[in-house]
């Protein structure tokens, strides 16, 4: 065993070996700085295993209970707050937005539906004048902008990532409806005592991981021989071209606002409770908010069952890729790839520093994938998809 390997540490069932070896093979190929990862199948904990390095500036080691922020993996968090919300009748999914939001009806936006709120259809994906992380820590401000703003597209007509917006957009329906912040909001109703917040306190962003870029130079992922899945290579280019593009939509939506000093280290973004990317958790947690999602804890059935169905699928205005939705949860498609035993089944969210969350009702999995060492892609990262491959794998 490697010294690299030797890094990880936690438990993993026997059944579930595949998980914790593709793990290792991960930190023994350098494709990890540190990094968590837990699955739960039906209800019980099957590996909690982590490992590397949490500060590559000090050498502090990643401990069981580090917490990294995972972007976009937020807005499956938000989503399901929404979607409580609804569940319980304080609004409706396919009424206007305007019936409780009445200031969002300018610009032809009068037919915007908390469903396209939810699936990326509102045209909204960028903010048409500058932000500063430090005017993102006021969510009535944000969404009093967005109401403002004139659609880039005819909300419903066509869907493109809200890389950013999606979190005040959808953060919206909590403030209004349960009087306060979907991190607020979060803990209060369903996170309970887990290690995961939209909207970090002092003494948890004290601990967090610092989050590094990818220093080696471009190459195949995962440092191994297994193949790349089919497509995933010509998906990646047309990714990496249009972010490439500074005054694209792409990139103008994955930078707004900009994150500022330090990128997503920065205190004040972690602080600030973005809704669409900000949640700084552990990979424990997370599996165990997907763990009670998937075992109906938090969600009702048939309410889930709903959610799931795929409201958009095909070509995104913003991503350029293939992306399905159901009300913010990301489906199986080019941007949410998954191995063959979940491409009907699977749902959640990824990040695009190489975190996902992911659950899946028929298989009765919850994974949860965090790093701190950036992918250097905003396609699935092949180490999140390795692990989720295992974990089907591993399935009796």
């Amino acid at each position: 065993m490697t010294s690299e390997q030797s890094t990880v540490q936690g438990h993993c069932d026997p059944a579930f070996k595949a998980v914790r070896e593709t793990f290792e093979e991960s930190f023994a190929r350098g494709r990890e700085l540190g990094a968590g990862v837990a699955v739960y199948a039906d209800g019980r904990l099957v590996a909690e295993l982590w490992g590397g390095v949490a500060d590559r500036r000090t050498g502090r080691p990643w401990l069981r209970d580090t917490p990294c922020v995972a972007f976009s993996c937020t807005k499956a968090v938000t989503a399901t707050a929404a979607l409580l919300l609804a569940e319980r009748g304080a609004y409706d999914l396919t009424g206007p937005v305007t019936d409780w939001w009445p200031e969002f009806g300018t610009h032809g936006k009068e037919r915007t539906t908390a469903e396209h709120l939810l699936t990326h259809q509102a045209g909204l994906a960028a903010f048409a004048e500058p932000v500063t992380a430090e005017d993102a820590a006021d969510p009535a401000a944000m969404a009093a902008l967005l109401a403002a703003q004139a659609p880039l597209w005819t909300p419903g007509e066509g869907h493109g990532y809200h890389a950013v917006t999606f979190g005040w957009l959808a953060g919206e329906i909590v403030r209004r409806h349960a009087g306060c912040t979907v991190g607020e909001f979060v803990r209060r109703e369903f996170a309970g005592d887990l290690d995961l917040w939209i909207g970090a306190p002092p003494e948890v962003i004290e601990r967090a991981a610092r989050l590094s870029a990818d220093r080696r130079p471009p190459g195949p992922q995962a440092g191994t021989s297994a193949p790349r899945p089919a497509g995933r290579g010509a998906a990646s280019v047309r990714i990496a071209e249009a972010a490439a593009d500074p005054d694209g939509l792409m990139a103008r939506a994955l930078n707004s606002p900009p994150p500022g000093k330090g990128g997503y280290n920065n205190p004040v973004v972690l602080a600030g409770g973005w809704p669409g990317a900000g949640m700084v958790t552990t990979a424990s947690a997370l599996a165990a908010f997907y763990r009670d999602l998937v075992g109906g804890r938090i969600l009702a059935p048939g309410t889930l069952r709903d959610a799931l169905r795929r409201r958009v699928n095909g070509p995104d205005k913003v991503m350029v890729v293939d992306t399905s939705f159901g009300l913010g949860y990301m489906r199986p498609a080019t941007a949410f790839f998954m191995p063959e035993a979940g491409r009907e089944t699977a749902f959640g969210h990824s990040g695009a520093g190489g975190s996902i969350g992911m659950g899946d009702v028929e298989a009765g999995i919850a994974v949860a994938y965090v790093p701190n060492l950036l992918a250097g892609q905003l396609s699935v990262d092949l180490r999140a998809y390795r692990l989720v491959e295992a974990v089907y794998s591993s399935l009796g």
